[in-house]
């Protein structure tokens, strides 16, 4: 009888040994958990603040043309409107907000809906975006013939000609311009004034063609 007690006692010891065991596994793991669902949780919330910072899905807004607009085109406020999309579908170099455009000239057609970014203006970045010398300065022509400026585009290279003093001796006044666009007429202009053709030049040239245009008719030949 002593010796089943003795058993009995020492199952019983066993049992509470091993349930102890359990319950000290069955802790250590929820603290793991724990720890786990910690981490996890902050680095959630890591990449949450940095789209949020980025914000992408709120996007970012961008002028864009309210109509067709053509070179040439005075921006005014009745032209333009907002849109916004997501961070990574904007141009670079787009306007962010109708000040940075009101005023100034329109280099290129630009569609309805189409951002205005800063190669489609008339300006510094426009030089900017055809050479990496910051001192080319752009200059504009009417040529003397209306017909020479329609066949011009953007990026093409000319020389510039004015006539000479005498008959039949003409003057290079600049040699290897690049063209950065050619304007439309202003609504004040007469048709037989043609096309405005805007080149970039350096100082020396650019201050030379200016002023002989003011006396004097030009044109250019293409390269």
């Amino acid at each position: 009888m002593g010796r089943w007690r003795q058993q009995a006692d020492g199952a019983a010891l066993l049992r509470q040994g091993w349930d102890e065991l359990r319950r000290a596994a069955a802790f250590g793991q929820m603290m793991f958990l724990r720890r786990v669902a910690a981490t996890v949780l902050v680095g959630l919330a890591a990449i949450m603040a940095l789209f949020s910072s980025r914000d992408p899905f709120l996007g970012d807004t961008m002028v864009v043309a309210a109509r067709d607009l053509s070179p040439g085109t005075v921006v005014e406020a009745g032209q333009l409107g907002l849109r916004r999309l997501p961070a990574q579908a904007v141009p670079d170099g787009a306007a962010r907000s109708p000040a940075a455009v009101l005023g100034r000239t329109l280099a290129a057609p630009v569609r309805r809906g189409e951002a205005l970014t800063d190669v489609r203006l008339t300006g510094p970045d426009l030089t900017r975006s055809i050479s990496s010398n910051p001192e080319l300065m752009s200059v504009p022509l009417r040529l003397a013939d209306p017909g020479v400026a329609a066949l011009l585009h953007a990026g093409v290279t000319v020389d510039v000609v004015a006539a000479g003093p005498q008959q039949g001796e003409p003057v290079v006044l600049a040699r290897a311009a690049r063209v950065l666009a050619v304007l439309e007429s202003g609504p004040g202009s007469a048709e037989r004034d043609g096309k405005l053709v805007l080149v970039a030049l350096d100082p020396v040239a650019a201050s030379r063609v200016a002023a002989t245009s003011l006396a004097q008719s030009l044109t250019v030949t293409v390269h």
